[in-house]
C-alpha cells in the first residue's frame, strides 16, 4: 500500500509499490477505497498475509489508513533513505532504490522484524540481521 501523495517522495512511494507488484512481489490495494472505509477493500486489507506500507514522508498516512482498520503493517517510509521531500528527482534510479530497500528487507518470503512503531528495520544489512 503506498502513500501516492502530492509530493515527489510520495508519487517514488506509488511508482515503487507498483513496480512491485508488476514484478508479482505483491498485490496492491486502494487505499483511498480502505480510507473511505468501503467494506470490501478494508475486508482485502484485514485478510492479508501480510501488509507493505509505503509511505513517502513521516506523516505516514498510508501506515496510519491501514492502523485505524486494525491492521499493522511493516512500514517503509521513502524520506529515510536519503530522499528529500520536495528536492527528489522522481526517476527509475530513485525508484529502484525503494524497490531494492523493500527486496533486501525479506519481507515477501517470511515474517521480517519492525520496531514498535511498525517501521521495517534492518539493521545488519537483512531483516533481523
Amino acid at each position: 500500500m503506498p502513500c501516492s501523495g502530492a509530493s515527489d517522495v510520495g508519487e517514488i512511494a506509488d511508482r515503487a509499490a507498483r513496480q512491485l507488484s508488476q514484478d508479482d512481489y505483491g498485490d496492491m490495494f486502494c487505499l483511498a477505497g480502505i480510507g473511505a472505509g468501503i467494506s470490501g477493500f478494508v475486508a482485502s486489507v484485514q485478510g492479508a498475509d501480510k501488509v507493505i506500507t509505503i509511505d513517502g514522508c513521516p506523516v505516514g498516512c498510508a501506515r496510519k489508513t491501514v492502523e485505524n482498520h486494525g491492521v499493522k503493517p511493516l512500514a517503509f517510509v521513502v524520506t529515510d533513505y536519503g530522499f528529500e521531500k520536495g528536492k527528489s528527482p522522481v526517476n527509475a534510479e530513485s525508484v529502484r532504490t525503494i524497490v531494492g530497500v523493500i527486496r533486501k528487507s525479506g519481507t515477501k518470503g517470511g515474517v521480517c522484524c519492525s520496531d514498535d512503531s511498525g517501521t521495517a528495520t534492518t539493521a545488519g544489512g537483512g531483516c533481523c540481521g
